[in-house]
């Protein structure tokens, strides 16, 4: 009991260190004392604590990699271009604009995770909003719930899927295959909710303005699709997707130090060093390394939860079957435990114990995807969408989120599982 209080104290003073950011101190300022702490107490022990890193190895890498990919893109002007794009084809409507940006966010999403969504994405949203006249709270909640829902496509979409394919050994292309249907619907869900709860906001006329012309970031997107093309083509082959988005964020990397490098001959070497030193550090900080250290810290942690009482009790609420009633009771828990613990918390604790059952283990990520719409504590990525608003002046208002996400998240849920039992009977998957 001592050590069931001591490790879910830890663990919660992580998450409420993550959600306020004292000071600004990054999630790994408290996360890695914690980690310390626990393997220090012998609540982990050391070995344990070894295998538990080198199981996260590859996943938190391919994090670093697509952030810096993401990175890269956005250099190249790939979300200026899909702002523009949005602008253009909305025509000046406000429901037209929504609903770009529901398939730009998703994408987005899809393509290079969540954090691109919030981080890259949220911001252009905000000005091409204000290009068109329309109200943007719409579209700038959509970034954030298409950012967890809408990550529910590939195993390169979210941390969460990331983790649960480790554990399970789901392949890319069967992960995408049955998840696209739920994937479909839940957006679709979405979509048809938004359109209901901001109406007033998106009444407001029509009001089209002549744009500027953006150029096609060609070869930045022929990268993106390539890499996106190599992540379903390196499974049968063996390789991790991290080693995927590496090299796309080397292709992209490396054409860009081309282009600023000056004359062939590189006669400015001396010149260009301290550029050259501000890009490399850029892409340092583009990986965050702070958060990689988070995420190996976080799992140590609740490594530490799942070896004690509470991780008994989860392991005994949690279903056995993939049936329809399973399917559901599965992604119920995983969505309540997401809001009182994160989702990646959830998603460490809860995929172990059903890693031998392929339906089970993605009824989990519909929960941590999901689910964290709910509330502001499901995701980080929730909070730190949070802060991009803060930083455009829009603070979001706490009860209308809540309200939104009590409309969305039962009704994805249900759509989305759903979507999920028919794809597991229709490819023979239990």
């Amino acid at each position: 009991m001592v050590s069931t209080a001591v490790t879910v104290a830890l663990l919660l003073g992580v998450l409420a260190f993550a959600v306020a950011r004292p000071w600004r101190l990054p999630e790994a300022a408290a996360a890695v004392p914690a980690a310390v702490l626990v393997i220090a107490s012998g609540l982990v022990p050391w070995p344990a604590a070894v295998h538990e890193l080198m199981l996260l190895g590859p996943t938190v890498g391919f994090l670093a990699a697509i952030l810096v990919l993401a990175h890269l893109a956005d250099t190249e002007g790939v979300f200026r271009y899909a702002g523009a794009a949005a602008a253009r084809y909305s025509g000046g409507s406000p429901r037209r604009l929504l609903a770009v940006v529901f398939a730009i966010a998703a994408a987005v999403t899809a393509v290079l995770s969540l954090d691109a969504t919030i981080v890259l994405l949220t911001p252009i949203v905000f000005a091409t909003a204000a290009g068109v006249g329309a109200r943007p709270k719409p579209h700038v909640y959509a970034c954030t719930h298409l950012a967890n829902s809408a990550s529910l496509l590939l195993p390169v979409s979210n941390l969460t899927n990331l983790l649960a394919v480790a554990a399970s050994g789901l392949g890319f292309l069967t992960f995408a295959k049955l998840m696209a249907l739920p994937w479909l619907a839940v957006i679709a869900v979405e979509y048809l909710i938004f359109r209901w709860f901001f109406a007033d906001d998106l009444a407001t006329p029509a009001h089209p303005q002549p744009a500027a012309p953006v150029r096609a970031p060609r070869f930045a997107l022929t990268v993106l699709t390539a890499t996106l093309a190599g992540f379903a083509a390196s499974e049968p082959l063996g390789i991790h997707p991290a080693w995927i988005a590496l090299a796309g964020a080397l292709i992209l990397g490396g054409r860009r130090a081309l282009r600023r490098s000056g004359t062939p001959g590189g006669s400015d070497r001396v010149t260009n060093h301290p550029t050259r030193l501000r890009e490399i550090w850029s892409l340092v900080v583009a990986a965050n390394p702070a958060f990689c250290a988070f995420v190996f810290a976080l799992g140590i942690v609740v490594l530490a939860v799942s070896r004690t009482g509470f991780g008994a009790l989860v392991d005994r609420l949690t279903p056995h079957h993939a049936d329809l009633p399973g399917l559901l009771a599965m992604a119920a828990l995983a969505a309540i435990l997401a809001n009182l613990l994160n989702n990646l918390p959830a998603t460490l604790m809860l995929v172990p114990p059903v890693a031998h059952t392929p339906g089970l283990v993605l009824a989990v990520l519909l929960g941590v995807n999901i689910g964290p719409n709910l509330t502001y504590v499901g995701s980080l990525a929730t909070l730190l969408w949070r802060q991009v608003l803060h930083a455009h002046d829009h603070s979001p208002a706490t009860g209308e989120f809540l309200r939104l996400g009590a409309l969305t998240v039962p009704a994805g849920l249900a759509v989305a599982v759903a979507a999920l039992w028919l794809g597991l009977r229709v490819f023979g998957v239990s």
